[in-house]
Order: C-alpha cells, then structure tokens, then sequence
C-alpha cells in the first residue's frame, strides 16, 4: 500500500475493490483519504531506479497474492581519492567511472572504473506469503530473499485442517523457506487455538519450524524487523596505469 498526500494506493485481487465498498456501506466505514484499487496480476507491479516489486498467485480459498520487494543492486563505493591521485579531473568523468566504464584521459591513460569502486551492493529481498497453503508460487517469490514473511496458522499435527482451509502450517512455512534459501523466515497469522494453556502452544509451532528452518522468529504485534543492509565496502586495490 502507497500513501501520498492526495490518496492511499491499495494493490490487491480485482475483488478487493468491491469489498472496500461493501464495507463502507455495511459497516459505516470511514477513510481520511481518496481511495484508488489496483488490480493486480500475477509479475511486475511496480519498478523504479531503487525497487521492482512484484508478485504471484498464492493457493487459497478465495484469491490471494503474494509480494516481493527486491532492491536493485548499487555501485559499490567509489573511492573519489584514488581518483583525485591518478589526476583524474571531477565531473561527467567520475559518473562514467561509478558506472563501471572505461575512460581514457587527455594524456592517453586508460581507466577503468570498476578498479576505482568497491564490490557492488547486493539488493535486499523481501519476500510476503499470507494467505496460503505450501505452494510452488510461495518458493518462487521467496528466492535467495533476506526475510520471508509466511504465515503459519496450524501446528504440524493439524496439518487435515490446514489442507481443509487452505492455509499453512509451521512446518510448510519453514520448507519454503528451505526450498527459496531465505536467510530468515518470520512466521505470522496463527490460529488463537495455540494460546497459552492449550495442549500445543505458539512456542511448540516455532520449534516445529526451526527444526527444518533453524533461522524462524516469530511476529506479534508491535514487533519490527530491521533488514540490515550489507556490510561497507572493502576498499578498492590499488591500480597504476
């Protein structure tokens, strides 16, 4: 969901627009901005210099997606000194030397501009899976992401009500997971029947999930996740020319 000052951008199934209606009829629901439905389809949704956010058909009862938000990757640094000593002059020549080209000076000199820039900076990739059963569409979403969301509804043992309902259970969340190669996996929407004092608790599902996934956490409400952004570039090898 996008907000700008004039109106709040909502992407979703092509029935999304005529729930929203219903419940500001039935329900007397108000929103403090103008309301504009996308309807969505399965591939890119969105892409910019920065982001391409995408997403694919889940398997549910009723239509559900799932999203992906990947980065694009960046430049690494670009080590502005090194230039400045090779008596590489600054303006248009630097931009071309960030972008990996290879200049040559007035005096002959060849340079090439991915010796002066650090490794490149990989895209952070966020992976959404709610609502859904273990499906070949949540693997494909979730590929070679920094975080999945996915939900995780039932414990193992109740895995007849998960096929049942079309929703997943810890230990479906934590194979997708396995079978994208996520570096962690966030489970969310449990079933209340795994409150405290129940015979299987929120923490039996977590080690359902973390002994095939060992790097599961799980969401509450409040709770935030800060995808961290790669480590600072290593310095560039030095270079004569």
């Amino acid at each position: 969901m996008a907000v700008n000052p004039e109106r709040i951008d909502i992407y979703g199934p092509a029935e999304l627009e005529d729930y929203l209606k219903a419940c500001r009829r039935y329900s007397q629901t108000h929103f403090s901005y103008p309301i504009k439905v996308h309807a969505v389809s399965p591939g890119i949704l969105y892409e910019d210099n920065e982001y391409v956010v995408s997403c694919q058909l889940l398997k549910h009862r009723v239509p559900a997606f799932g999203y992906r938000v990947a980065e694009k990757d960046r430049p690494g640094h670009f080590n502005v000194e090194q230039a400045a000593a090779l008596g590489i002059p600054s303006g248009p020549l630097y931009g071309r030397l960030k972008r990996g080209e290879v200049i040559v000076l007035p005096d002959g000199r060849r340079v090439n501009g991915a010796d002066l820039c650090g490794p490149t900076q990989i895209g952070r990739k966020l992976a959404y899976c709610t609502d859904t059963i273990f499906c070949d569409s949540a693997v494909e979403l979730a590929q070679q992401a920094d975080v999945l969301i996915h939900e995780a509804t039932f414990a193992h043992q109740d895995a007849d009500l998960a096929y049942q309902r079309l929703h997943s259970t810890s230990t479906m969340a934590a194979q997708v997971a396995l079978a994208a190669q996520v570096k962690q996996l966030i489970m969310t929407h449990f079933s209340p029947r795994y409150a405290p004092g129940n015979p299987i608790e929120l923490k039996d599902l977590l080690a359902e999930a973390r002994a095939i996934f060992p790097n599961t956490v799980m969401a509450s409400d409040l709770w935030s996740y800060e995808i961290g952004r790669p480590k600072a570039d290593k310095p560039s090898r030095t270079i004569k020319v």
